[in-house]
């Protein structure tokens, strides 16, 4: 199945490398050098990927991605950057960005990124529907629903990412086993290379500040030293 991707770069040479590499992917392409051409583009529907810049013209990359998850159904979305802070990429993610790519990035990462991001859409779709609704799990304050994937902490709604739903969910499902940063990778993320265990740590990171009363004490989410992360029994 061909797939189309849009990517929402105003760098000429930028757009130009992405769409000739995601189209030796098997992909089609469609091309946008601004935020509100691309979001528009998007509505119009039969996108399978979106490729975003953070940085552009006519509307942000962070507006047009929160506008992406305003709308039904899950279209993944890696965004693009220049800028090498913390704060920044934690902007993209909090908009609901799946992954993000720091400029200048390598032909091989893109490549891994791309692919990684359509392995878990395959998955997701590919995933037997359950012959009963997933059970919610609650946790001391905690009420996790994984059909209408919604948090609540005392009784408060937590806004949460779909990244940082699925990674909550995935611990929650299995209280006290350890997983280290490499396995998260494989199974929440859907890829597994060395170099990308800091996306781990800024996930956990953010999911602490937004879930746990005191995140420099975590209660659900805890740190095995040496090891990796593991939900509370």
């Amino acid at each position: 199945m061909t797939r189309t991707v849009l990517i929402v770069e105003d760098n000429p040479g930028i757009a130009q490398l992405v769409r000739m590499h995601v189209e030796d992917l098997n992909c089609k392409t469609v091309v946008c050098d601004r935020g509100d051409t691309g979001l528009a583009r998007f509505r119009q529907g039969g996108i399978d990927l979106v490729v975003l810049d953070l940085m552009l013209p006519g509307l942000d990359g962070l507006s047009v991605c929160r506008e992406i998850r305003s709308q039904p159904g899950y279209i993944p979305v890696l965004m693009l950057t220049a800028k090498s802070s913390e704060l920044d990429r934690v902007l993209g993610l909090e908009m609901g960005a799946d992954d993000y790519l720091i400029k200048p990035f390598s032909v091989a990462e893109l490549s891994a990124r791309v692919k990684a991001l359509f392995r878990r859409v395959d998955a997701m779709a590919s995933s037997p529907a359950p012959a009963t609704p997933d059970q919610p799990i609650e946790c001391e304050g905690l009420a996790i629903d994984p059909v209408r994937r919604r948090v609540q902490f005392n009784g408060v709604e937590v806004e949460l990412t779909a990244r940082e739903f699925d990674l909550l969910w995935h611990f929650a499902r299995h209280p006290g086993r350890v997983f280290s940063r490499m396995q998260l990778l494989d199974t929440v993320w859907g890829y597994n290379h060395d170099g990308y265990e800091h996306t781990v740590n800024t996930h956990i990171n953010r999911l602490r500040g937004k879930i746990e009363q005191d995140p420099a004490n975590p209660r659900f989410i805890q740190t095995v030293w040496g090891v990796g992360y593991r939900f509370r029994d």
